[in-house]
């Protein structure tokens, strides 16, 4: 679904969203207000309903993803026409406005409205990038199975290490209790650990420091790359997921705060008209 939304249908919702736009660009061009254009003209009033309509359609969208299976139309053309009019919508409703922007309510509500579809934009680049990305990274495996396969391999490091000098058995005790795989959001976000016990501990065994490189060694040293690789595989999974979730706290808050400008502005339009 997520390879083949963008030409869903042969592009269906993309002709609409051009001809929608092409059209509202034909009659811009070709209207001769008196004055500047702006938003208080009959071509003004007919775009800012045209935008109107189009931004509670788009919300709407929110509303009937949870509820899949109801209704006639498809999950899939909703999800196409929301795409490609969602990108309809930023260049109709600058048309709307005249290309003026002040300090006002009406200007927030474009700056408002322009978050959320730049943020859709982006989400749309996440879902269709991140799951191909996800399935690779993962190599089969879902996280909590790398999760119990890192506890076994430090279960290992920990009973080979403890037969072993005090010196690597000090770095592979650090690596199994101090090694960390998300936190906070920035080291989330950041995906790796420069400082993470475990490379530490590689790096001392690879060094040879403390001891001969015997059967042991190797067999500690195979276990701390394995669980390393393990790690950079659950940081990155973590890493997608937290720009996914942060994804949704901008577009979904400013989606919302959009349709509360909208309110605002259709009120205080009439309220002066």
């Amino acid at each position: 679904m997520h390879e083949s939304i963008l030409v869903y249908r042969k592009s269906r919702y993309l002709k609409y969203a051009l001809a929608l736009t092409l059209l509202s660009v034909a009659v811009y061009l070709l209207d001769n207000p008196v004055g500047p254009p702006n938003g208080g003209t009959w071509l003004g009033y007919t775009l800012g309903t045209i935008a109107a309509v189009l931004m509670v359609w788009l919300a709407w969208f929110g509303v009937r993803k949870r509820r899949y299976g109801v209704g006639v139309t498809p999950l899939e053309d909703w999800l196409s026409a929301h795409i490609y009019l969602g990108m309809a919508l930023a260049l109709i409703a600058t048309l709307h406005s005249g290309f003026q922007l002040g300090l006002n309510i009406h200007s927030a509500l474009y700056v408002l409205m322009m978050v959320a579809i730049v943020s859709g934009v982006v989400g749309l680049y996440f879902y269709i990038r991140f799951p191909r990305l996800l399935s690779q990274n993962r190599g089969g495996l879902s996280t909590d199975a790398m999760l119990v396969l890192i506890a076994e391999l430090d279960r290992e490091i920990r009973r080979i290490a403890i037969t072993m000098d005090d010196a690597v058995n000090n770095v592979a005790l650090k690596a199994a209790q101090d090694t960390i795989a998300g936190g906070s959001v920035y080291e989330q976000l950041r995906g790796y650990d420069q400082n993470c016990p475990t490379t530490v501990a590689r790096l001392f065994i690879e060094s040879g420091s403390g001891a001969q490189h015997d059967e042991r060694h190797r067999q500690l040293l195979v276990r701390l790359v394995r669980k390393e690789d393990l790690l950079h595989r659950v940081r990155n999974d973590i890493q997608m997921r937290c720009l996914l979730k942060i994804w949704l706290y901008v577009h979904i808050p400013f989606s919302v705060a959009a349709l509360a400008a909208l309110l605002t502005h259709v009120v205080t339009v009439f309220y002066y008209w």
